[in-house]
């Protein structure tokens, strides 16, 4: 079931919205891959799009905070440290086991979690704080 982008996902920040809708393009086009049966075969490109995804993505995010002061930056920046070390894990069982189906599924699992609950709940915030304070 691919997943949407929905107008309470949006955090009113462009280039951060322009991000995640990204993001929700590639792991729709892993769950496509799954329903054709070539998951294991789409898994390596998507875990390697997170691995760079977090780093630029990330870094926007942490370079408009620290800008323009944001008050809750150590705990947003403790989260994307939580999720980078999650997609960490998901290179290093890939690196170390290939592509099995639980793989896939956990890849799956993890990164629609958080795009659902860290969006909505603490980038939204983030994007009425930056918006308010000047992009």
């Amino acid at each position: 079931m691919a997943i949407e982008w929905t107008e309470d996902l949006t955090t009113g920040v462009d280039t951060i919205d322009d991000q995640h809708k990204e993001l929700f393009r590639r792991i729709n086009s892993l769950m496509d891959a799954c329903k054709a049966g070539k998951g294991k075969t789409e898994i390596g490109d998507t875990i390697d799009f997170l691995s760079s995804y977090v780093v630029e993505h990330f870094g926007t995010e942490e370079n408009m905070m620290q800008k323009l002061n944001y008050p809750n930056y150590p705990d947003h920046k403790a989260q994307h440290t939580a999720f980078i070390n999650d997609v960490a894990k998901l290179k290093e069982e890939f690196a170390q086991g290939g592509a099995a189906v639980s793989l896939v599924v956990r890849t799956n699992a993890v990164v629609v979690d958080w795009l659902l609950q860290h969006i909505r709940k603490v980038d939204k915030v983030m994007g009425g704080f930056i918006k308010s304070n000047g992009k």
